[in-house]
């Protein structure tokens, strides 16, 4: 008897996971940390929901990742999520999707294109017109309203970029004794952050403020400064997603700003909008957004406990 049950038990989880809906996930990178914990939210709220993830890395290359794109409609995927390489790329990627009648969610990049609530194509993420916004206005209040600041973006063929860019000069330009002196990217990275920093002070560029599109080029700035033999504390440094190598450098006092995105209520949010696109569900937009928050010295330990 008890072998029988034994047996029943495992044909039982092999109906299971052969029942499981596929879902194929399309990242921009592997290597890239917050899209590291937002992939790892993902994989456990998919856990928990019964959905089987099938993950890509299409290494920052488009054509890579409309390669995999294809090879997942070809297996018959029941749904597909993008986070995207290419903002620009996504009307194509729409197109190939929806001509398969696949379910379609992007994740943290969204489409340059409008979507439309009643086709089965989904943005979750959080407001790119505010993260910008949010981390400018701390890092002008520490500046006391004057000061020079370099703007590090992140990669130019990216909404998030484009956004965040525009958010924070957009509370710089009302304060007119704040000064954007350098504005370049270093797509995101931190190796590419140390050289642009290192670049800025060799030329002499007096930097009293740095405002990076995400937390990894903050850190290279901090790094690139203490190379150099100066005090990062002694620069307003913020950055966007609340990482815990970010926080761990605000609880040194190098950090001064940063701005919370919530990878694991992402992560859930699209796992969610999957079930709901699958079962067919109508949403009320198709703009899913979990919200940003302002990180400072102040109240970083919170954070710490939501990572």
């Amino acid at each position: 008897m008890k072998r029988l049950l034994m047996a029943l038990a495992a044909i039982a989880m092999m109906m299971t996971c052969a029942t499981a809906q596929t879902v194929g996930v399309c990242m921009a990178y592997f290597d890239d940390l917050f899209l590291t914990n937002l992939r790892e939210a993902m994989s456990a709220s998919a856990k928990e929901k019964g959905l089987k993830l099938q993950f890509e890395d299409a290494q920052g290359d488009i054509g890579k990742q409309l390669s995999q794109i294809q090879n997942f409609i070809a297996q018959g995927v029941d749904a597909i999520v993008v986070n995207p390489v290419d903002s620009s790329a996504t009307a194509q990627m729409t197109k190939l999707i929806q001509g398969a009648k696949i379910p379609l969610v992007y994740v943290n990049r969204a489409p340059i294109e409008p979507l439309k609530p009643d086709e089965p194509v989904v943005y979750v993420g959080s407001d790119e017109n505010v993260s910008g916004k949010l981390e400018a206005e701390g890092i002008a209040k520490l500046l006391n309203g004057k000061g020079n600041v370099v703007i590090m973006m992140g990669e130019l063929a990216t909404q998030a970029a484009i956004l965040r860019t525009e958010g924070a000069e957009k509370v710089f330009a009302q304060h007119p004794d704040i000064k954007v002196v350098q504005k370049q990217t270093a797509n995101w990275r931190r190796n590419e952050a140390i050289d642009l920093m290192n670049n800025w002070l060799v030329a002499g560029t007096q930097i009293d403020g740095v405002c990076a599109n995400n937390d990894e080029m903050a850190i290279g700035a901090i790094i690139a400064l203490q190379q150099a033999g100066k005090d990062p504390k002694k620069v307003v440094i913020g950055g966007v997603d609340a990482t815990r190598d970010a926080l761990s450098e605000m609880e040194k006092g190098n950090l001064a700003v940063t701005v919370f995105q919530d990878a694991k209520g992402q992560g859930k949010a699209v796992v969610d909008s999957v079930q709901k696109l699958l079962k067919k569900e109508k949403f009320e937009s198709p703009y899913v957004y979990v919200p940003f928050e302002l990180v400072t010295k102040e109240n970083y330990k919170e954070y710490l406990k939501r990572l």
